[in-house]
C-alpha cells in the first residue's frame, strides 16, 4: 500500500479524477506516477470512488495499472480492497445501481459476498436500493442468497418484501428459501403482510410460502395485517387459506380479530366477524373481542362487534386480563368520565349491571352514570319481583333483571350520604319506594333526602320500628321533618297512592298513561309527584370509579333485599 501521497479531508489525485468519471485525467495522473491505492480518511482508494462514480472506464483504467504494477493475486486483493466501513468497489457500485461497473469488476475477481462491517453485501445492497437488474446479476453468478444480514437476521428476501420490490421478490423467489425467518422467527411473507406490499405477498403465497406461518411470538401474517389495517393484505390472505381462528399470543388466544377491533380498522373486523368462530365471545378460557376494543377506546368497533350479536357481557376474564365483564372494563377505562361512549353502548346493548356497576353509578355526588342506566333500563314492576317470570326474561333488555336490581338496593342501603342525588332519580324512573324504606336508610339517611323518600309514601301508617327511628331522630335534631308528616296525608295524597298502585310505579312515572286519565290535565304533574321538590346535594369533584369501588369495598354491610 502506497503512502506517498496523503490527505486528510480530500481524496487523492487519482481517486478525484475517478469521481469526476474522467478516464484520460484519470490516466493521465496514473502515468505521471501517481498511485492509484492512496487512500483518504474514510480508507476510500481510486477504485472505490470510480465504482461508486459508475465509470466502468476509470475502473477500467485503474486495474489496468494496478494489474501492471503487480501479480494477478495483487490485483485481485485490490480490487476486493475494503473501505474502514467494509465497503468494497463491488459493493458500492452494486448499491447505487452501477450493472456495467458490477459486471466488469465480477470479472477481475471481485468477491460479490464480502460482508461490510454492518453485515450488509452487494446483493443485499442492490435489494435495499431496488437495482433489478445488478440483483438478477448477482444471482445469475452463484451470489449467497439466504444469508443473513442486519442484526435482526434479514436476508435479502426480507428487505426485498420489506421495500415492496415486487420484481426483485419475483426474481429471489426462484432461488431462496421462502421460509427463512430472522431473529423473531419473522418470515418474508410476514413482512409483506406487516407492510401491506400485496404484489409482494401475493407473489410469495403463490411460489408456496406458508400463509399460517408463525412468529416467535405466534402472530401470524393476517393478525399483523390485521393490526396494521391492510385490508387488500387481509383479504388476499383470508382467500388463500389464512386461518383467522389460529390464536396468536402464549398469554391468551388472541385471534386476527382481536387486532382489527383494537386498532380500529371497521371493513377489516367486518370480514373477519364473519369467518370467526364464535367461541371467542363466551367461550372459557378466551377474550371476546370487546375486551380490546374498549381497551383501545375504539367506539366503531364495539358498535360493529354488538350490532353482529357479540354479547355485551361477554366471558368473564378475571383470570387473564384482571376484569370481570365489558362493562366494568370500560368503566374502569373511563376514569373521571363514566358516561364514555362505550359505555353508553354496552349499557345501551344490555350489558349486564354488576355490583360494580352500581357502586360506580351510586357511591359519587354524580348523577350522569344512573341517568344513563334509567334511560335504557326500566325498573320492573312490583309483582315481577319474586320471580324471574317468562315476560321478565323475554323484556330482559329493556328491564331490569331481579339480581340487578337487589344490587342496586345493596348499593343505594350503603351509600346513604349520596341518596339526594340517587333517590330522586330512582323514584321518578318508578322504583316502588317502599323498598327504601329499611332501617338503615331511616338511620342514616340526610334530612332533605329522608323527607324525600317520605313524601312518596303513606307515612302514616309506617311499622312501629321505622316510627321509633324517625321519633328519636326528631328528637335528637339529625332529621328535621316537613312541617305536613306530623298530620294525617292529605286525601289527595292518599288517592295519588293508590292510582299508583293500580297502575305501577314505572308505568306512571315514565309513560304518558296519565294523559288518559280521566282528571283534569292540572292534576297531571301531581299525580307523578311533581310537587315534591328534589333533595339538594352539594357537588364537589367526582372519585375515579377505581376508588369508588374500593372505597365501598372497605365499608361494604351486606344487605337482604327483596
Amino acid at each position: 500500500m502506497d503512502f506517498t501521497e496523503c490527505y486528510r479531508d480530500t481524496v487523492s489525485s487519482v481517486a478525484a479524477a475517478a469521481r469526476s468519471g474522467c478516464r484520460k485525467r484519470v490516466r493521465r495522473m496514473i502515468n505521471r506516477g501517481f498511485s492509484v491505492d492512496c487512500r483518504d480518511n474514510r480508507g476510500w482508494n481510486a477504485l472505490h470512488e470510480a465504482a461508486a462514480a459508475g465509470s466502468k472506464e476509470c475502473v477500467q483504467e485503474i486495474l489496468s495499472a494496478a494489474g501492471a504494477s503487480g501479480s494477478s493475486r495483487g490485483c485481485r486483493a485490490y480490487v476486493n480492497s475494503l473501505t474502514h466501513e467494509g465497503e468494497s468497489a463491488c459493493y458500492l457500485a452494486a448499491q447505487r445501481g452501477h450493472l456495467a461497473v458490477v459486471k466488469h469488476l465480477l470479472k477481475a475477481h471481485a468477491d460479490m459476498n464480502q460482508l461490510t462491517n454492518d453485515l450488509s453485501c452487494p446483493l443485499y445492497a442492490a435489494v435495499d436500493g431496488g437495482h433489478k437488474e445488478v440483483v438478477a446479476l448477482l444471482v445469475s453468478k452463484g451470489a449467497e442468497v439466504n444469508r443473513t444480514h442486519t442484526a435482526s437476521c434479514w436476508t435479502c428476501l426480507h428487505q426485498a418484501a420489506y421495500k415492496g420490490q415486487s420484481e426483485i421478490v419475483q426474481i429471489l423467489v426462484s432461488v431462496c428459501d421462502l421460509e427463512v425467518l430472522d431473529d423473531h422467527r419473522i418470515s418474508p411473507l410476514f413482512v409483506a403482510a406487516q407492510y401491506g406490499q400485496q404484489d409482494c405477498l401475493q407473489i410469495l403465497v403463490n411460489t408456496g410460502a406458508n400463509v399460517n406461518a408463525q412468529a416467535a411470538d405466534l402472530a401470524t401474517p393476517l393478525l399483523i395485517a390485521s393490526q396494521e389495517g391492510h385490508e387488500t393484505c387481509v383479504k388476499f390472505l383470508l382467500d388463500h387459506g389464512a386461518d383467522p381462528n389460529t390464536a396468536c399470543s402464549r398469554d391468551w388466544p388472541q385471534l386476527a380479530i382481536h387486532a382489527a377491533a383494537e386498532f380500529g380498522h371497521i371493513s377489516i373486523l367486518k370480514r373477519l366477524i364473519a369467518v370467526t368462530d364464535r367461541v371467542c365471545d363466551r367461550g372459557d378460557g378466551m377474550v371476546s373481542p370487546l375486551y380490546v376494543a374498549i381497551n383501545g377506546q375504539q367506539c366503531k368497533s364495539i358498535e360493529i362487534l354488538l350490532e353482529e350479536g357479540f354479547s355485551p357481557d361477554a366471558q368473564d376474564c378475571t383470570n387473564i386480563l384482571g376484569v370481570s365483564s365489558p362493562l366494568s372494563y370500560a368503566l374502569s377505562r373511563s376514569s373521571n368520565k363514566p358516561c364514555s361512549e362505550p359505555v353508553r353502548l354496552l349499557i345501551a346493548a344490555g350489558a349486564r349491571l354488576c355490583e360494580k356497576v352500581w357502586i360506580c353509578a351510586m357511591a359519587t355526588d354524580r348523577s350522569e352514570l344512573l341517568q344513563l342506566i334509567l334511560d335504557h333500563r326500566r325498573i320492573p314492576q312490583p309483582e315481577t319481583l319474586t320471580s324471574d317470570c317468562p315476560e321478565h326474561q323475554c323484556r330482559g333488555r329493556t328491564l331490569l333483571r331481579l339480581e340487578e336490581l337487589r344490587g342496586l338496593l345493596c348499593v343505594a342501603l350503603n351509600q346513604t350520604r349520596f341518596a339526594a342525588c340517587w333517590l330522586p332519580l330512582l323514584l321518578r324512573a318508578g322504583l316502588e319506594p317502599s323498598l327504601l324504606l329499611q332501617p338503615d336508610m331511616l338511620e342514616q339517611a340526610d334530612s332533605e333526602a329522608l323527607n324525600y323518600l317520605l313524601g312518596f309514601v303513606n307515612w302514616s301508617i309506617l311499622s312501629p320500628s321505622l316510627k321509633h327511628i324517625l321519633d328519636r331522630r326528631q328528637a335528637e335534631k339529625s332529621w328535621d321533618p316537613s312541617s305536613h308528616f306530623g298530620s294525617i296525608p292529605a286525601l289527595s295524597h292518599l288517592c295519588r297512592l293508590k292510582v299508583r298502585a293500580v297502575l305501577g310505579p314505572g308505568v306512571l312515572m315514565r309513560t304518558a298513561v296519565v294523559q288518559q286519565l280521566p282528571v283534569p290535565s292540572p292534576l297531571h304533574g301531581f299525580l307523578q309527584f311533581k310537587d315534591i321538590s328534589d333533595a339538594f346535594f352539594t357537588h364537589s369533584s367526582p372519585s375515579p370509579a377505581l376508588h369508588q369501588i374500593q372505597e365501598y369495598q372497605s365499608t361494604h354491610q351486606h344487605r337482604h333485599v327483596l
